[in-house]
């Protein structure tokens, strides 16, 4: 193993401060890692085996590790499965002398990151470590505007304490974590898709994605391929095949959006959907599998729409299984101070102002209008204020 030496760089800028482990029962190699890494800008430990290596990882934390796969007290398998234990974030890298595909793919269906043959050129190792790394930071990036968004969404974030929206706090904390498709109804602008957010983050589905549908602004000619996809060919302009909502909803929700302004030969095929989770795409013959929560919401009178023979029945009631409606600001008028003051502090840390507050007498006036945009129209006004 004297030969890796040759291999070593010097003058390399730091890269990252990311904390490399390297496990081997060889001291030439774990000297050479150490060095290669250390010369990479990398905090590195060293472990001479798989037990002392584990000991490290609970007392330190630990991004990385290259480790290799046949060790006296504990095989490179074994210690991934271990690693995850302490912390599933571990990017692991597999080392051996023996590298058969069978191997290989054993490494790799354990949780490996890459495999990597002995005898290796150290500079190899270093990019693989490096690509390791940008891959750790990207996880953590989704991570962090993952808690992020999850946050923004919390039950608190729904400003009031008026007794209808306290109602519809209390509704999404019941039926979040429920499967059952959820139809909410409301005027323009009283938060309906705040509320499906809030009933997405915080389900169990919440680490999946949201997908969210607005069918009253897609053209009727392009909403069944915008909501199943199509194949190549399917029709002028579809050169290659596309994914629809659907599917990039699987295991996640899709919130369809103004739903009372589909057109009827779609509510055939989307009742179809919600009955067995499954459609083709647009000019395709492959039946097509999801696991997806549907979450509606409409500004109309779905019943009425369905008197007039303008929205099926059935489809009515497989969307209306849990059905809420969101209050307009003016039936809670207690709660306009609150959102006022929501806002106030929003747009003063967005449009970097110090706006304090409004007169009693502009207040009174503002809590006495109707608005018949709601929520919305009371978050343009305060931010025209603010500005």
């Amino acid at each position: 193993m004297a030969g890796y030496g040759s291999y070593l760089r010097s003058g390399h800028s730091p890269m990252s401060q990311a904390h490399i482990l390297v496990i081997d029962d060889d001291p030439s190699v774990r000297e050479v890692l150490h060095e290669t890494l250390i010369q990479e800008g990398y905090n590195v430990s060293v472990a001479d085996n798989g037990t002392s290596g584990l000991q490290t990882a609970k007392e330190q934390p630990v991004q990385i590790v290259v480790t290799d796969l046949h060790m006296p007290d504990l095989d490179g398998i074994e210690l991934i499965d271990r690693l995850s234990r302490i912390d599933a974030g571990i990017i692991p890298i597999i080392m051996t002398g023996f590298g058969t595909i069978e191997i290989a793919v054993r490494a790799m269906k354990s949780g490996a990151f890459d495999f990597i043959t002995k005898p290796f050129n150290p500079e190899t190792v270093a990019v693989v470590v490096k690509k390791a790394v940008e891959v750790y930071r990207l996880r953590q990036e989704n991570h962090l505007l993952r808690k992020a968004v999850r946050d923004q969404y919390r039950l608190e974030q729904l400003v009031g304490n008026s007794e209808p929206i306290r109602q519809v706090l209390e509704f999404v904390r019941k039926v979040a974590d429920s499967d059952s498709t959820v139809m909410i109804q409301g005027e323009s602008g009283t938060g309906k898709e705040l509320v499906a957010r809030m009933l997405h983050f915080n389900s169990f589905r919440k680490d999946r994605p949201l997908v969210p549908v607005n069918c009253g602004a897609i053209p009727e000619n392009l909403l069944e391929s915008e909501l199943f996809g199509h194949e190549g060919g399917a029709f002028t302009g579809a050169t290659h095949a596309r994914m629809g909502r659907f599917e990039m909803a699987n295991g996640g929700t899709i919130f369809l959006d103004e739903i009372g302004e589909m057109s009827l030969p779609l509510q055939v095929k989307l009742l179809r959907v919600l009955q067995e989770r499954a459609f083709e795409r647009v000019g395709g013959n492959r039946t097509i599998h999801v696991d997806v929560r549907v979450v509606a919401a409409t500004n109309q009178d779905l019943e009425k729409l369905v008197e007039e023979k303008r929205f099926r029945q059935d489809l009515f009631y497989r969307l209306n299984v849990i059905p809420v409606v969101i209050p307009p600001l003016r039936d809670r008028r207690s709660d306009i101070p609150l959102l006022i003051d929501h806002f106030l502090a929003h747009f003063n840390r967005s449009k970097n102002t110090a706006v304090a507050g409004l007169a009693p007498e502009a207040l009174r006036l503002l809590t006495e209008y109707d608005w018949p945009g709601n929520i919305r129209e009371l978050e343009n006004m305060i931010e025209r204020l603010v500005v």
